[in-house]
Parts: structure tokens; sequence; C-alpha cells
């Protein structure tokens, strides 16, 4: 009963309305599993007009987090539109923090909270009600390493891009132009090259020839993957794999539209 499938304009196109991005990651998980390829665009809330005034979902938020992380949590609440109802100590050094958020304000929040407590946090939130619409949220502060061409990933490409940010790939997976294959540590798109070799020459210098060491990627699960993409973005999933792409695959054509938005913007 809660779940809604709609057609839209595009006849291989669905609009799928769930409670939650646990909720829809089971239907995509079920669909994978029964032999289904697809591809999945970020999730959104659903807006509702209340006597002429456009209103969101919001949640009640609650925290319990150490005191030193306290600040940070705060912080980035805030610029998510958070709201802080109530503050109190609780157990252990621990404090409890009670938010009244929008529901929009938690996508993608969730692996952040984790990162700026070091895994020390616990939050929890339920359904509050409707509200006006409280204004534009910036969600995600990075952007994303795009892998320039299709190929294998190697280690000698996957180390350069790695000083980068954080990848999500290992050596030897199979990737494409347009695919994204990590977070970039600043807040814009990078394409790097993942497929690159090392150059073979019969000169050698000392330390060159060390083995490379790589950080051990972040695996994205279905819930994350649905929470890290942005507007321009998708999770593909087939049965055997699941990747994060940029709508627009082509480097070219993609730097052209991201032109056009620009100046549509400033205009």
């Amino acid at each position: 009963m809660s779940l809604r499938v709609e057609e839209t304009e595009s006849p291989d196109s669905f609009k799928v309305s769930g409670r939650g991005e646990l909720h829809l990651s089971i239907l995509i998980e079920t669909m994978r599993r029964q032999g289904y390829e697809f591809q999945v665009s970020k999730p959104k809330v659903i807006l509702k007009e209340i006597d002429g005034v456009v209103c969101e979902p919001m949640e009640l938020l609650m925290i319990d987090v150490p005191e030193e992380y306290m600040g940070t949590v705060m912080e980035k609440l805030g610029s998510r539109k958070g709201e802080l109802l109530d503050m109190r100590s609780a157990a252990d050094g621990y404090m409890r923090l009670e938010f009244k958020i929008p529901a929009r304000g938690l996508i993608g929040y969730r692996s952040e909270f984790l990162t700026d407590t070091k895994g020390n946090g616990i939050m929890n939130h339920v359904f509050y009600g409707y509200e006006p619409y409280k204004g534009e949220i910036t969600q995600r502060q990075r952007g994303s390493l795009v892998a320039w061409e299709d190929g294998e990933a190697v280690t000698y490409g996957l180390y350069n891009a790695q000083e980068r940010g954080t990848l999500f790939i290992t050596p030897g997976t199979m990737v494409y132009e347009g695919m994204i294959v990590g977070e970039n540590s600043r807040n814009e798109d990078i394409v790097v090259n993942v497929c690159k070799k090392k150059h073979v020459t019969n000169m050698r210098a000392a330390g060159s020839d060390e083995a490379l060491r790589l950080t051990p990627p972040r695996i994205l699960s279905l819930e994350q993957a649905l929470e890290f993409i942005a507007d321009d973005e998708l999770v593909e999933v087939t049965p055997k794999n699941m990747r994060l792409r940029k709508r627009i695959l082509d480097t070219e054509q993609r730097a052209k539209a991201r032109s056009r938005s620009a100046s549509g913007q400033d205009r």
C-alpha cells in the first residue's frame, strides 16, 4: 500500500514513491536478484500543497554524540536547515541532541555523521509532520572522481587518482567513460585516468620500482550509493554489479551541459 509506481513521459522510465531510502533499496535489491538491469536517480522527498502553501516532510532527529564532536554535528545540521529543540547530558560523556529537520536534509548525512563522530555517534529519526518548504539545502560538499576512458583499472592509474580523494574501486575493475570511481576531496568533479599504465623504459631510478601502495577503497552499499549521488548522477544496478555513473557519459558533452547550466543560472 505504501509503494506507488507511476508512468512518465518516457516509456522506459517510471516514478517510484515509497517510504524512505530503505524501502526503495529493498525493491531495487529484489529486482536485481530477479535479473533486471536498470538505473536509479537521486531520491527526492514528496512535497504537498496544504492551504495553498507548498509543504515538505519534517523529521524528528535524535542524536547521541560525544561532547567533543557536538559542535561539528550542530554546524552540519544547521546548514541542512535543522532546528535544535533540546540538548541535555547523557551517560559517559555523551550529549543528547534533538532536532527538527527537513527529510531531504538527512539524505546523504548518515555517512558524513559517522565520519565527523569517528563512528561514535548514534542517530535515529521519525516522521514529525509537514511544514512549509524551508528553502534550498546544500547537501554534498564534495565532487566525484570520474573515469576518463573505457578499460580496466590498474594500480598505477589508481595510485595517481587516490591523491585526489577516496576511491570506490579496486585494480582489475572494468570501467567506462563517465563512470564514478571515487569521491573528490574538493567540491568539484574531476576526470581521472584510472586505466593509465606506467610508461615502460629501460631506465631505472632509486625507489621508482617500489610497490605502489593503495589505500583500501570505500565500498558503498546500495543505501550509501543512493545517498551519495547528485542530481546529475545515477546508480546503475545489474544482477552482478552496482556502479555509479554520470547521466551524461561523454566528457565533452558533460562539460558543455555544465557551462550551459551555469550561464542559465547567471541570467
